[in-house]
């Protein structure tokens, strides 16, 4: 639990950098992305970046927004052992179906992040033994399995409030909030990204200063859906029958993905 619980952490501390929210350089951020993915045993930094800005930019469009279920999975896992199945293996679906999607070029960040993962991973074997690495890798998945703060991955866009059956008909615009926050004390673990649809409104907003944010625009925030528990955020995922991989609001059209080295934040 501990291990977990602090390799999420990582995760959302790379979610941070990758807004350019550590540095002023975004060189700086990105090297620094690169040092905090080291615990978690596997090279990612570098690509989880232009996919996730892609996200922000084309949130729910498909054939772009990564986090966005793919219908094979929607189809295959709806039920709730597919549920409880989903949410047990969830980081491998977020690891994998990026490269399913679409491809990212390779650049000399993403060899600078796996040179550096393969060295830091080697010096740890050698003077720790296999068993810190294997430690850190577990923790990994752990961190984006049954894991309480894991609940963040499925409570911040699926869909959990029941809509109108206008809805479904994209002609009759009927607004469904297809973001949710979270407000609870698994925040200060997790650099408030629970404050979730304040960080899509003003992504270059660091998290020290969401729940500010959240204080000055309120009246904006406090009517819209949200969710008080990630641990039953993951209960209800798996347990209702209304609630699946399927509850998502998705769009045909979109803007483009973003560029690999394009430096915005």
């Amino acid at each position: 639990m501990v291990g977990a619980t602090a390799n999420q952490n990582l995760f959302l501390a790379i979610h941070e950098i990758s807004h350019n929210l550590a540095f002023k350089s975004p060189t700086a951020n990105r090297l620094f992305a690169v040092v905090a993915n080291l615990p978690i045993g596997v090279p990612y930094s570098a690509a989880f970046r232009p996919y996730h800005l892609t996200h922000h930019k084309s949130l729910g469009v498909d054939g772009l927004d990564t986090d966005l279920p793919t219908s094979v999975e929607a189809f295959f896992l709806d039920s709730i052992l597919g549920k409880a199945f989903f949410c047990t293996f969830q980081i491998l679906f977020y690891a994998i179906r990026p490269m399913m999607v679409y491809q990212l070029p390779m650049t000399s960040l993403h060899l600078i992040n796996v040179a550096a993962q393969l060295a830091f991973d080697l010096l740890l074997i050698r003077f720790l033994g296999a068993g810190a690495l294997a430690y850190l890798i577990v923790s990994s998945f752990l961190a984006g399995s049954l894991h309480p703060c894991a609940g963040h991955f499925i409570a911040e866009h699926y869909v959990f409030e029941k809509q109108p059956l206008s809805a479904q008909d994209p002609s009759n615009r009927v607004p469904v909030p297809e973001t949710y926050s979270y407000y609870g004390p698994l925040n200060a673990l997790t650099y408030n990204v629970g404050l979730h649809n304040e960080h899509h409104d003003f992504p270059a907003v660091p998290w020290t200063r969401l729940p500010v944010l959240h204080q000055i625009a309120k009246d904006f925030y406090i009517d819209l859906p949200h969710h008080k528990s990630w641990v039953w955020v993951i209960w209800q995922f798996i347990w209702d029958q209304e609630v699946g991989l399927w509850c998502r609001v998705k769009r045909q059209r979109g803007n483009k993905e973003v560029e690999v080295g394009k430096q915005t934040s």
